[in-house]
């Protein structure tokens, strides 16, 4: 999730062969909220279909409530949208549109984090919740080409025996599944609240990854657990590791992957007399950036594209850089390495005829 921000318009295109080039190339995703792609305008359908009432007069109005200053406020406007997702038909339509949109912008792949705490407690039963996201995943692959996968994430500022109850849950799902991951509010929620569940998901074959956002109450100590203590296959975030030479020295040892949003978690400030963006310090430290979303429909419709372009501009980004980017999303996939290796080639071919054309 976003840590500080407002709906921002969609990035200028400073750079035209540049953003020509990121358009063209193959590339993976793996940092985004599939409840974070629900559009405004699909809201309004689904609240038409499920016989709700909505309290904004149209899409304009519903747009320009997106603001928020922090985290919590953040999050108070995303589980908010949530409450139109009620049937397996809305989250059939809700992934399928994120789908298009990725495939529209080259992305081949994807891993998309869920959030089913927030739709259990509303009543609306994990089977239709995986069942729709699944029938869009299966739906997708055949007409657009994308392939994606699922991962069930826990939110940590509910309870652990509610997190520990959709696991159980889920697993009854298990062929659906690909990891679990752990988002939302971290105050007082730190990793090691779910150690319990990241071994009973591992026990199941299930990898892991964290959300370590930026500037949080002992953020570097969070990244320290997930690293050291629950040895998670990926890091959500993490711009703040920057600050730990010993950490930095760790992850490049480890090969760890992060999945930095840097549209709306790109700059670390908290006691920082000058602001550090967060690619460019994570590039330079050596460590395996990848580049997501978020939380898109919530943050000015920017999807990958956009975000790539953005941080392109902000990061002064090189054309190899963007490049390594994209190969570092392949690499990061939790996939056979053959698969991986497949999807590097076609990279690699595009990169050549990009490069003689």
């Amino acid at each position: 999730m976003a840590t500080i921000g407002r709906a921002r318009a969609v990035a200028p295109v400073k750079d035209a062969a540049l953003a020509r080039f990121i358009a063209g190339m193959p590339k993976a995703e793996y940092h985004v909220h599939l409840e974070g792609t629900l559009e405004a305008e699909m809201k309004f359908a689904l609240a038409r279909r499920n016989g709700l009432q909505l309290p904004f007069a149209d899409v304009a109005a519903m747009k320009a409530s997106y603001r928020y200053h922090d985290l919590p406020s953040f999050l108070a406007i995303y589980y908010d949208g949530m409450k139109v997702l009620l049937r397996e038909q809305d989250f059939y339509d809700l992934t399928y549109a994120y789908l298009a949109k990725a495939a529209a912008q080259n992305v081949i792949y994807t891993e998309m984090f869920f959030d089913p705490q927030e739709h259990l407690k509303r009543g609306v039963p994990m089977a239709a919740v995986i069942g729709g996201i699944s029938r869009a995943r299966r739906d997708a692959r055949t007409r657009l080409g994308i392939r994606s996968q699922l991962i069930l994430c826990f939110v940590r500022d509910l309870s652990a025996q509610s997190a520990m109850d959709a696991l159980d849950t889920g697993l009854a799902f298990r062929k659906d599944l690909v990891g679990v991951g752990l988002d939302s509010d971290e105050a007082g929620n730190p990793p090691e609240k779910f150690r319990a569940h990241f071994a009973k998901a591992r026990a199941h074959g299930l990898r892991v990854t964290a959300h370590c956002d930026v500037d949080q109450d002992d953020t570097l100590g969070h990244i320290r657990t997930a690293l050291l203590d629950l040895k998670v296959d990926r890091i959500d975030h993490g711009g703040n590791i920057v600050e730990s030479p010993e950490l930095v020295a760790l992850a490049r040892q480890r090969g760890m992957f992060f999945t930095v949003c840097p549209t709306f978690s790109g700059t670390l400030r908290k006691g920082l007399a000058t602001p550090v963006d967060v690619v460019r310090a994570m590039l330079d430290a050596g460590l395996n950036v990848t580049i997501s979303s978020d939380d898109p429909a919530y943050m000015g419709s920017e999807y990958l594209d956009d975000v790539l372009i953005r941080a392109a501009d902000r990061s002064a980004l090189t054309r190899t850089e963007i490049v390594t980017l994209a190969r570092n999303g392949f690499r990061a996939a939790w996939l056979p390495e053959a698969e991986k290796q497949a999807m590097l080639a076609r990279l690699n071919a595009y990169v050549q005829r990009a490069d003689h054309s």
